[in-house]
């Protein structure tokens, strides 16, 4: 077992050495990030091999493994193009364009390869804290039903969705050619921005609906007129319209663009307290402000890594939530921090007895007391909780935490070891940048440009890749914290963004941009194959022999066995995400919670 006080510790695993092997679009990504957090390794990365596996040993722990594979071999699923297809990813990226497509960039290898780690850091953790190690296994169809799933819950809830599913929405173009992004939270600077634009009142007011919900339904049918009215003026005129009424709009930039001023930094970084924690660090207890733990047998029983661990989640929508979603699942006791009242999506639609779906997908099996914040007696409470706790981590908007007294220089003065994490949209790190959300800064960095192949206009995803992905940095960087504390005795600022997730998944392309060859994957890529009652996907290295054949007037059961006899990978690309549930490539592994909500399995096992 490591010693916490390893003093001349500057990063989490200084001191450690790693080998690597496995496919290059997982084992890429783990290696990177090892090196990032001070793993060092002496021999070459493997890439021949198909299932990713990672070693970590030294600085007096025992050798921790972790395993990646794409998938269970009988499921038939061996690539990022059959991942993406099976776990519904490609249908609900296709969403806006009405037919499933397949994203042109390795999302599900890159979420597995983030999951690895935070299994190798878990492990790691566990082991500080006297645990045996363990052998940790993921793959890339649970990560692909982890990132669908507050669309899978969507799928399987009580009622219908509170907007249209059906293909359209963002990205809108100005007359000079100018393609943008539009963002805004509050009706009325939408309609303002609108009627500065001399938009139909009717338009406006049928617009806002599918609009605001497209984080959720990734789609949004909107009036043919909006898009009319943006084409009829210029990019200056749109941008004055967006300063008055408070709106905010994003020129997407390219792949190029980003690669130029890309300053190469971590997705995270790890900043270590100048306060002393007396003592070992310990873990949190029920009292001295915490709630008492429920009853036994009230929450999921979990024996995970970071058992005894307690954390604190002030988070909105997807990024944070999803952090501590996977803390969680890891073992820890989760509190939510909740306004009066309660969290408001607990109510969005559509629900299951009650809640709302997407909801219980992020934050089922939390614990969640209700803090106004803006009362100074309550921020007096949360400075009790967090006192005892392990764990701080918000979402917050930039400076807020500081002006409530709750930033990271805060809190240790009441508790040194405190691991305090913000998750944010832009880290701080670019000076001109939009609000920082998923969409406006899968704009501001390309994404939208790596999203789609060669020769189609760019367009952001209308999927959340980017709150799902910097979720998953988020847990991943807490996990790296929780380790350096550890190490260390010393708590530590843990900052993570939106902008780490779209560098870290759009990192091949940029690397291409910045070589200067074509940074986007060729014409077609990924684009599934109709038959006659569904679409079937090709693995990517079979997918120009899979052209050839003529399905249109097959089934897809007969489809993909004439493929198949020709030796070629493909499977069936799941349209609707309620047949997951009955799926034979995931059987099992699909269940429903107390609610009756699809929940996914676990993204890791450990033994």
């Amino acid at each position: 077992m490591a010693s916490p006080a390893t003093t001349q510790t500057v990063r989490p695993l200084d001191t450690l050495r790693f080998d690597a092997s496995g496919p290059p679009q997982i084992t890429s990504v783990v290696t990177d990030h090892l090196r990032l957090l001070g793993a060092r390794t002496d021999r070459p990365v493997h890439v021949d091999a198909p299932a990713v596996g990672t070693t970590l040993a030294g600085g007096g722990f025992a050798p921790a493994h972790a395993a990646a594979t794409w998938a269970d071999p009988a499921s038939g699923l061996a690539d990022e193009a059959t991942v993406q297809a099976a776990t519904g990813i490609m249908a609900v990226h296709g969403r806006r364009d009405g037919t499933p497509r397949g994203l042109a960039v390795d999302y599900a290898a890159t979420a597995t390869a983030v999951l690895a780690v935070q299994g190798l850091l878990a492990n790691l953790v566990g082991q500080a804290r006297g645990a045996a190690p363990a052998h940790v296994t993921t793959g890339a169809d649970r990560a692909g039903l982890l990132a669908v799933s507050q669309y899978l819950a969507a799928a399987g809830a009580d009622e219908g969705e509170a907007a249209e599913i059906a293909a359209g929405g963002p990205p809108f173009t100005s007359a000079d050619g100018t393609v943008f992004e539009l963002e805004t939270l509050d009706p009325g600077a939408w309609a303002a921005f609108w009627k500065a634009l001399e938009a139909p009142a009717d338009a406006l007011r049928a617009g806002w609906r599918p609009f605001q919900f497209r984080y959720a339904t990734a789609c949004a049918p909107l009036p043919a007129a909006l898009h009319t009215t943006a084409r009829s003026h210029g990019w200056d005129r749109i941008r004055r319209a967006a300063a008055a009424s408070g709106a905010e709009v994003c020129a997407l930039r390219s792949l190029a663009d980003r690669a130029a001023e890309h300053d190469g930094a971590a997705p995270w970084s790890l900043t270590p307290s100048t306060a002393w924690a007396a003592g070992s660090v310990r873990a949190a207890g029920a009292a001295g402000g915490l709630p008492a733990p429920p009853a036994a047998g009230s929450l999921r029983e979990s024996a995970g890594p970071l058992a005894g661990l307690t954390v604190l989640e002030a988070g909105r929508r997807i990024q944070a939530p999803l952090a501590a979603h996977l803390l969680g699942l890891l073992g820890a006791d989760v509190i939510r921090i909740e306004p009066p009242g309660g969290d408001p999506l607990r109510g969005m639609p559509p629900a299951c007895s009650g809640i709302s779906a997407r909801w219980l997908a992020l934050n089922r099996g939390k614990r969640a007391v209700e803090i106004d914040i803006k009362a100074e007696a309550d921020r007096g409470r949360l400075r009790d909780m967090a006192a005892h706790a392990d764990v701080f981590l918000h979402n917050w908007a930039p400076g807020k935490a500081a002006a409530l007294g709750l930033d990271a220089d805060d809190l240790a003065r009441v508790n040194p070891a405190l691991v305090h994490a913000y998750t944010s949209g832009w880290a701080g790190r670019l000076d001109d940048a939009p609000m920082g959300t998923d969409f406006m800064v899968q704009a501001r960095t390309g994404v939208g440009e790596a999203a789609r192949p060669d020769g189609e206009p760019p367009a952001p995803s209308l999927m959340t890749l980017l709150d799902v992905l910097g979720g998953l940095l988020g847990a991943e960087a807490v996990l790296a914290g929780l380790l350096l504390r550890e190490r260390t005795g010393r708590g530590v600022r843990v900052d993570s963004s939106l902008l780490g997730a779209a560098d870290t998944l759009t990192g091949p392309a940029l690397r291409r941009a910045a070589r200067g060859q074509n940074p986007r994957r060729p014409a077609g890529f990924r684009y599934p194959l109709a038959t006659a009652d569904g679409w079937i996907a090709p693995a990517d290295a079979d997918a120009r022999a899979a052209a050839g054949h003529d399905l249109r007037g097959l089934p897809t059961a007969e489809a993909l066995s004439r493929l198949r006899r020709h030796g070629l990978t493909v499977t069936a690309v799941t349209t609707e995400l309620s047949d997951l549930h009955h799926d034979p490539r995931f059987a099992g592994s699909i269940s429903r919670d107390a609610h009756g909500a699809p929940a996914v399995p676990d993204p890791w096992s450990f033994a």
